[in-house]
């Protein structure tokens, strides 16, 4: 019979006498089902190339090398370089880098590894504390993605998916919105890990989208984001605090946009966040 994922962590730890770093957010998955779900849900595109950021003691890893044309995977921890090593030291499809993702030229390290230039997925088990840093690091510096399937704080999940009008849409929804096609996949329960975390986290994949052409997205960026600055404000207040615009000027310029006056950024959807941006460039500056 197959030893679980949860004894099989028990035993590496023991085995490599290892300790849980809390600096690096280390909580080990030991659920295999969770762990047959986001394999499948990375399994998108034939013979993928999956980027994994912690592999941690390879439960995930060991999943995802059944269907992957190769993996590539950064691990900042040096006590679990040799454990890693030595698991996957028959696969040749297995490549360790033993560094901080955040320091990596990423399309160069994709680029190296690559070798039939397959599509690329991000496979990550993310702690609160990184998850922006990181998702924005493969946003913005690597144009070589298709996506990203993702585990996080269950709070930081849904507001990375969610929609207007909830209670979790701020303008990292908006911006996620923008780059990605983002979808909140399934819960995790804190109680499948080792150690068990404070909260629960949540799987979301986001798939990314081409750039838009004639869009200024440092703009829209800092629009969107002056636009939720007091979230319970109106968009008119928020907008006349970060650009010294008169109200009444602004209000008319909302009701030329089909918008009340007392609106605020949570009622407004990315496609009306797009047209705002690009109106409010061209008028007031």
């Amino acid at each position: 019979m197959k030893p679980s994922t949860q004894n099989q962590t028990i035993e590496l730890l023991k085995k490599h006498k290892m300790h849980i770093k809390k600096k690096y957010g280390q909580n080990y998955l030991i659920d295999d089902n969770i762990i047959r779900k986001i394999v499948a849900l990375s399994n998108i595109e034939p013979n993928p190339f999956i980027v994994e950021v912690g592999p941690g003691l390879g439960s995930i890893t060991k999943g995802l090398l059944n269907h992957a044309d190769s993996l590539l995977a950064y691990e900042i921890d040096e006590d679990l370089i040799e454990p890693l090593k030595d698991l996957f030291k028959d696969d040749k499809r297995f490549h360790l880098i033993h560094d901080d993702v955040l320091n990596r030229d990423l399309n160069r390290d994709i680029s190296d590894y690559n070798d039939r230039d397959a599509p690329v997925w991000v496979v990550a088990n993310l702690p609160y504390y990184i998850t922006t840093p990181i998702l924005f690091k493969f946003l913005e510096e690597s144009d070589k993605i298709s996506g990203l399937i993702l585990m996080t704080q269950y709070e930081v999940a849904k507001r990375l998916t969610a929609k207007k009008s909830t209670k979790d849409y701020n303008a990292l929804s908006v911006i996620m919105h923008y780059r990605t096609q983002a979808s909140f996949m399934f819960k995790v329960p804190k109680t499948v890990f080792i150690p068990k975390p404070n909260v629960d986290s949540a799987v979301i994949k986001l798939t990314i989208k081409p750039k838009e052409k004639g869009l200024d997205e440092t703009f829209f960026f800092d629009f969107v984001k002056e636009a939720f600055r007091q979230k319970r404000k109106t968009l008119v207040n928020n907008l006349n605090r970060a650009y010294y615009i008169e109200k009444p000027l602004l209000s008319s310029w909302l009701h030329a946009h089909s918008l009340n006056a007392d609106i605020r950024a949570e009622n407004i959807d990315l496609e009306k966040f797009k047209a705002l941006s690009q109106s409010f460039r061209e008028d007031f500056f």
